[in-house]
């Protein structure tokens, strides 16, 4: 593939006033259930790997019982 064969992306945004940004509560309320809770879920695996540099996990529970 030669330079002139490869597509370029433009970059592209709206500059607007803080005070007529669109509220993220009115969109997210416009979406289904299942869209939010994928969103959800995408946040979660993001702040754990952030938070804790591996993916989420149940954590590993172990009961001692005394045998008679």
């Amino acid at each position: 593939m030669t330079m002139s064969d490869q597509r370029t992306i433009e970059k592209t945004y709206k500059k607007i006033k803080l005070s007529d940004q669109k509220s993220d509560f009115a969109y997210w309320q416009t979406q289904s259930y299942e869209r939010r809770l994928e969103a959800l879920e995408q946040i979660r695996r993001e702040y754990h790997a952030w938070k804790y540099d591996s993916p989420p996990r149940f954590e590993r529970v172990l009961s001692i019982t005394k045998r008679q």
